[in-house]
């Protein structure tokens, strides 16, 4: 089974997806198997992280920050603006697609794990994911 889901970001940082795709997986009635999911963008990303303690999500999201500075005088890719390049390294540094495995019907993520949908443009905007469920 391959769905199409369309997620609009409010802008930068980790949101939570795990209901989304979890949604996806019950409807497939697919008990065993793996999950795929895809972001469909260039300056986005997908990542596993902790889900329970907000402050590592606001400590990932400042640390790649300071690790990709924006207004680089070395960028030349910059028509969309100072965070234009900037999204581009950070969606190379992290994943733009995750396998997940499926155990009785969900998704086998270990208890303090979610799935987000990594923004790395200030400003919202919809992004497009594709899950594969086999």
């Amino acid at each position: 089974m391959i769905k199409q889901l369309s997620i609009h970001t409010p802008g930068q940082g980790l949101h939570l997806i795990t209901d989304l795709i979890e949604a996806v997986v019950g409807e497939s009635g697919v008990a065993d198997g793996l999950c795929t999911v895809l972001v469909q963008h260039t300056s986005a990303s997908l990542t596993i992280q902790e889900n329970a303690d907000p402050s590592a999500r606001r400590d990932l999201e400042h640390w790649l920050n300071r690790l990709v500075e924006e207004d680089d005088p070395l960028y030349t890719h910059t028509a969309e603006g100072p965070d234009d390049m900037p999204s581009h390294i950070k969606a190379a540094l992290t994943a733009t697609s995750l396998s997940i495995p499926l155990a009785d019907g969900r998704l086998a993520l270990g208890t303090w794990q979610g799935i987000y949908l990594w923004e790395h443009r200030r400003r919202g905007r919809p992004r497009n994911l594709i899950v594969h469920i086999a």
